[in-house]
């Protein structure tokens, strides 16, 4: 599943968030950077469409939402999220 390849990534130093759609690299590396105390080497984005949903004849669409791929230095982590493995 998704969650999981998220989780592997965390031993390779490399973190999945959810970020707004309109941020940009810049913006990522700056909040992560100030957040979590860490440096980034490394910012991979992935947009993704939202799904057209069905309830019956009711059509809907999920929103539009952005996934950011954080690499950090080597031998820093980040300590909030390594509990999580």
């Amino acid at each position: 599943s998704a969650f999981r390849k998220g989780l592997r990534g965390l031993r390779g130093g490399r973190y999945v968030f959810w970020v707004q759609p309109g941020a940009n690299k810049t913006q990522i590396k700056q909040a992560i950077e100030q957040a979590f105390k860490v440096d980034v080497v490394k910012i991979n984005v992935a947009n993704l469409a939202g799904k057209t949903k069905r309830r019956g004849r009711f059509v809907g669409q999920r929103p539009a939402r952005k996934k950011a791929f954080v690499t950090v230095a080597s031998g820093q982590r980040i300590e909030a999220l390594e509990g999580l493995i």
